[in-house]
């Protein structure tokens, strides 16, 4: 039987899973303190609704097919967003909810980029700008709190859309979605190619616009919601980049669109945007837990505590649940010293406490930290 992985996925076990448990535990804290509720979502959907209207989504090429025994064709989920459509029908507005859980995507894989992903989603049904400043806001105090130092861009799809009016390039839908294409990739490769690709569109022009100082777009009508946005993040005391030629997603996104950077990553750590649900306005961010998982690098596991049992059960355990009521996390071991203490080093578990025959006469207990050798007495 072959019990390798198969490429793209991966096991997370120890260190690495306590550390993506705390950042899911520090994700769902902020995102409640703000007011969201919870949502689950199944993983398995009929391909047709996977799929929906965005096929020219590079992901929608992307997703797992199946069948079930019904020879219905079925597809694993690849985002939260298309799912929400269904649960946000009969709630009340703003619907603010969040989910966390895996979303699957069948393309090349990298270090940086697996075939199923842990997705931390937060999104408003029924959404304002003053909304968008919120979803922004609880992203920076995330970070914050995970000590990512980031830069948070955003830009207007209906701003590059009317500047694209007001420059009389190509009006054709299939044409301008060339063009958002081709400057989405700004920031990946050379400006000389790219400007090659926009000329075959008579486009090539954007690129001198995008260049221009924050005070040129004051003169376009769209340009007043990103005026807007950075007054309301600004109330929350925190910074935005105004940058003309960020894209995102050609699907669905029709106002404000963000990506949040750091130097640490070539990638993006996070994005979103405003787009609808059902015809209503709505907003949100999306965070994957892989990326946040390699820029956390300040993680301090909590320390357990190893109770060696040396032929007294009752007492070991009796002692460890008062260690337990106390708010530690405790391991119980039974069998011989040497055994325990190279379990203790194999787990990376700090302190070693012996209860024996001796110990109990003694009402005391040893105790070994394992980094220093050193042994101390307790009492019971």
């Amino acid at each position: 039987m072959n019990t390798d992985l198969i490429k793209g996925f991966k096991d997370f076990t120890g260190e690495e899973a306590e550390k993506r448990k705390f950042i899911k535990s520090i994700l769902v804290e902020t995102f409640e303190k703000y007011g969201f509720e919870p949502a689950e979502t199944p993983v398995i959907e009929n391909e047709e609704f996977v799929r929906g209207e965005n096929k020219g989504d590079e992901a929608i090429s992307e997703i797992y097919t199946l069948k079930d025994k019904g020879n219905r064709n079925l597809a694993l989920r690849y985002e939260f967003t298309f799912q929400l459509d269904r649960i946000s029908k009969s709630k009340k507005l703003p619907y603010k909810r969040y989910q966390i859980g895996e979303v699957f995507r069948d393309e090349p894989t990298n270090s940086k980029r697996v075939r199923q992903i842990t997705q931390c989603d937060l999104d408003i049904v029924g959404s304002t700008i003053r909304d968008e400043a919120e979803v922004l806001s609880i992203a920076n105090e995330v970070l914050s709190k995970l000590r990512i130092k980031n830069e948070i861009y955003i830009g207007n799809r209906a701003l590059l859309n009317e500047i694209m009016d007001d420059e009389g390039i190509t009006k054709n839908k299939e044409e301008r979605n060339q063009i958002m294409r081709e400057i989405d990739k700004l920031d990946k490769i050379k400006e000389e190619d790219i400007m090659i690709n926009l000329k075959k569109f008579k486009a090539e022009k954007l690129i001198n616009i995008f260049k221009e100082k924050e005070k040129y777009f004051e003169k376009y009508k769209n340009y007043e919601q990103i005026k807007k946005l950075k007054e309301y993040c600004s109330f929350y005391g925190f910074n935005i980049i105004f940058q003309p030629s960020l894209v995102r997603g050609l699907s669905y996104y029709n106002g404000n669109v963000w990506e949040i950077k750091t130097k640490e990553m070539r990638e993006s750590i996070c994005g979103g945007g405003s787009y609808l649900v059902n015809d209503i306005q709505s907003t949100g961010i999306s965070f994957g837990l892989e990326r946040l998982s390699i820029l956390f690098n300040s993680f301090n596991k909590k320390e357990k505590i190893l109770v060696l049992s040396l032929n007294q059960d009752e007492k070991a355990i009796k002692f460890s649940q008062k260690l337990r009521d106390k708010g530690k996390n405790v391991v119980i071991f039974y069998g011989k010293p040497t055994k325990a203490l190279d379990y203790a080093n194999s787990y990376k578990i700090n302190e070693v406490i012996f209860i024996g025959e001796e110990e109990v006469k003694k009402g005391k207990a040893k105790i070994k930290n394992m980094q220093t050798g050193k042994e101390n007495f307790i009492d019971l």
